[in-house]
């Protein structure tokens, strides 16, 4: 089973982000590792802790990146996602 221990700081900074950032994703990713701080199991909340189900590989990703880099972790990077089809 995976843990992870937050310090008083982190954790609000965390419960900030989930209540109040401006993307959707950091507000759900933040979410997501206050469960698993409050004892749920990430494969829990992969299945049935979030408004959408997700890969729990997913969640222990999200984790993986949260504690190798903090919050900047849990931002998609520059360059991600479906590049164009041809160039305009």
């Amino acid at each position: 089973r995976r843990y992870i221990n937050l310090l008083e700081g982190e954790k609000i900074e965390l419960e900030a982000i989930r209540d109040q950032h401006e993307k959707p994703y950091m507000r759900e990713k933040a979410g997501a590792i206050l469960k698993i701080v409050a004892g749920q199991s990430p494969h829990a909340v992969a299945l049935g802790g979030l408004l959408k189900q997700r890969d729990p590989d997913a969640i222990y990703g999200w984790l993986d990146r949260y504690e190798a880099e903090g919050v900047a972790g849990l931002l998609v990077k520059e360059g991600r996602g479906r590049k164009p089809a041809f160039s305009p």
